[in-house]
């Protein structure tokens, strides 16, 4: 390269810099690189690594070590001096001289710092390189490490240098902690396996490519990372398919999963009650109504089937409620039994399916799959707290019914000693837990609840009997058309079990009021989550959940069960409604703090009158840990199988 080039070179990115600069200012943001002696002090840092010559991403230059002559770069590094001062001189001199056949070859000298490069010795060289869109800069760099916190920031970071080693690469970092153990089960790796040089170039090859879509898709102003998205894309598309794809099919499929790309760290927007109809209806209402369709088809789709199995079976009588309630309004399909969600969802759909209820949790995948293929089917999935925007999950409150035979339960058992069999360490259960416990303290403030896991142990209510317990908390009823031994509350008699109380899920009623909320155009109002994953988590005032009694149930406390139902679906009765301590003594609310429902959703702690603790994953039962995976309570920290449906 001639000097004469060079200088056109210095002139192009002078402008480009001028612009960065202008727009900082406009933006309000410093319009120079950042200084690193600026950011930290010694109380910041735990120590420096020298980690050698390596070739560093140019984008992840973001700033200078010290102060010095910063102001003659833009927060880019594109020059800002005049091409007539000294430094353009050098400047062009530098691009001249190294930008030959052989490229640069003085390595610079950078700090890095969270992931951040900071130069110390070659700026100039950063600029040139950067000026020609170099994607990788040569740089001996040593590593500032930040002192330890549980700022999610140091968290994850710390999670990349662990990542760091074993893969040696600087373009993959996350968001959040613990997200490259899900990439590495993605790639179908051990989690611990280091990466050779070849595995580390394949990869880079598709990962590349799916950063420029991600990029083209206005990515950079997402708050997310490249990783953080790519490991959305891989909960659908192999990696092997990824590098497959065209650049236009990548960012064409790239962009069908975007939503949840976006919303990936926002919280799940949980509706708590129906929307229900209002009188006349307002112009929103009306414009909804004039492109709601009149009748809809819609799946119902179980990888289980209703003869064998209760859950199955509680769907099945949900979507002949709908059928019975809703008549000509609706088709419905049946699909029960299925080996391939997916392929059952998408013949749904080809058939004219608009709707899709996917009825058990397993099959999330399955439904994120079909959303993003059919943006304009409404799909749905029996689960909670799931955060994909195209997906909307639906479950019942049951704490609430908890709470009432928890209550009974206190009424029936002078010596306050009553068991609870719990089924799995998953999203909602522990507020049922506590729920029953607080409900049976209403009735009895002496009761204490001994705890026992059916996911621990096949036979924990008989332990529970065992230990002297006389009325157990078992199993909750399906559905509302029976009620058979030994559901719900029991009490011991003639060495069984006799049924006296139990809450249940009624399904019919949270599918009449989703399917009626397409048809009507109200389903959004049910939510106030905007562009966020929403969860509809429906209890008594939806009629979603409610309470059977027995026969053998005492005529007065069957009378507060119903005095208690009738409360708690007015909003006069709050479970949670009272001072609550916890089991280590800790005071979770002191009567006048009302939950909400996202900390009763989340709940991983247990009443002070609970006896027993949450299990660890490695307690659990075979049969239990996938439902575990998908909606335990500690799911994030569980480490991700290469067999995972969601990773």
């Amino acid at each position: 390269m001639n000097r004469q080039e060079a200088a056109q070179q210095y002139l192009e990115a002078l402008k480009l810099g001028r612009k960065t600069y202008k727009n900082r200012v406009v933006r309000g943001l410093y319009p120079y690189p950042q200084a690193l002696d600026e950011i930290l002090d010694d109380a910041m840092t735990a120590g420096e690594v020298d980690l050698g010559l390596l070739d560093i991403p140019a984008n992840r230059v973001v700033g200078v070590k010290a102060q010095g002559r910063r102001s003659a770069f833009a927060a880019d590094f594109m020059p800002l001096m005049p091409a007539d001062s000294e430094f353009a001189t050098k400047w062009i001199e530098l691009c001249a001289a190294h930008l030959d056949d052989e490229g640069i070859r003085e390595p610079a000298r950078c700090c890095e710092y969270l992931g951040r490069f900071y130069v110390q010795e070659g700026n100039k060289r950063v600029s040139v390189l950067k000026s020609y869109g170099a994607p990788s800069i040569p740089a001996y760099v040593t590593r500032v490490v930040p002192a330890w916190s549980d700022d999610p920031a140091i968290r994850a970071y710390y999670d990349f240098m662990h990542a760091y080693r074993l893969t040696g690469l600087y373009e993959v970092s996350f968001s959040r902690a613990g997200r490259f153990a899900k990439l590495q089960a993605a790639l179908g790796r051990e989690p611990e396996q280091v990466w050779t040089e070849a595995e580390r170039r394949s990869f880079l090859t598709g990962y590349l490519a799916f950063e420029t879509a991600f990029n083209r898709l206005g990515g950079d102003t997402l708050g997310v990372t490249v990783a953080d998205a790519l490991l959305v894309f891989l909960k659908l598309h192999h990696f092997a398919a990824l590098k497959a794809m065209s650049a236009a099919e990548l960012q064409k499929a790239l962009a069908a999963v975007w939503a949840d790309v976006a919303a990936q760290n926002d919280p799940v927007s949980v509706s708590t009650e129906a929307q229900e109809p209002d009188g006349a209806p307002n112009l929103l209402r009306r414009i909804a109504n004039t492109v709601a369709p009149s009748k809809l088809a819609l799946a119902f789709v179980s990888d289980r089937l209703p003869e064998e199995s209760d859950w199955a079976r509680a769907h099945e009588l949900g979507r002949q409620y709908v059928e019975a309630t809703l008549g000509s309004r609706v088709s419905c399909r049946a699909c029960y039994g299925v080996t391939d969600g997916a392929a059952a969802m998408e013949a749904a759909i080809r058939d004219g399916a608009r709707v899709v209820f996917g009825t058990t949790p397993s099959l999330i995948g399955a439904c994120r799959a079909t959303a993003a293929a059919h943006p304009d089917v409404r799909v749905f999935s029996c689960s909670i707290s799931m955060p994909y925007t195209g997906v909307r999950t639906y479950y019942s409150r049951i704490y609430e019914g908890k709470f009432v035979t928890g209550a009974i339960a206190g009424a029936l058992c002078p010596d306050g000693v009553i068991g609870y069999v719990a089924s799995n360490p998953i999203l909602g259960v522990p507020a049922a837990i506590n729920a029953f416990a607080l409900g049976a303290q209403l009735t009895n403030p002496n009761a204490r609840i001994r705890l026992a896991w059916s996911c621990v142990d096949e036979r924990a209510m008989d332990t529970l009997a065992a230990q002297g317990a006389r009325l157990v908390s078992n199993r909750d009823v399906p559905a509302p058309d029976r009620m058979t031994e030994p559901w719900g509350l029991c009490e011991a008699a003639d060495g069984g079990w006799r049924a006296l109380a139990s809450p249940y899920w009624h399904w019919g009623r949270v599918y009449e009021k989703l399917v009626c909320g397409v048809l009507d155009g109200r389903l959004d109002a049910m939510s106030t989550g905007g562009d966020r994953a929403v969860s509809y988590w429906w209890g008594m005032r939806s009629g979603a959940v409610g309470v059977l009694t027995g026969d053998a149930l005492p005529a007065g406390t069957r009378q507060l069960a119903a005095l208690l139902c009738r409360g708690i679906a007015d909003g006069s009765i709050l479970p949670f409604g009272r001072a609550v301590r916890s089991q280590d003594g800790t005071l979770r609310s002191d009567g006048t703090h009302f939950f909400p429902p996202e900390e009763i959703l989340y709940m991983d702690w247990l009443a002070e009158n609970v006896e027993g603790c949450i299990p660890d994953y490695g307690e659990l039962l075979p049969m239990a840990r996938g439902i575990v995976r998908l909606q335990g309570l500690y799911r994030d920290a569980i480490p991700p199988e290469k067999t995972d449906a969601i990773l």
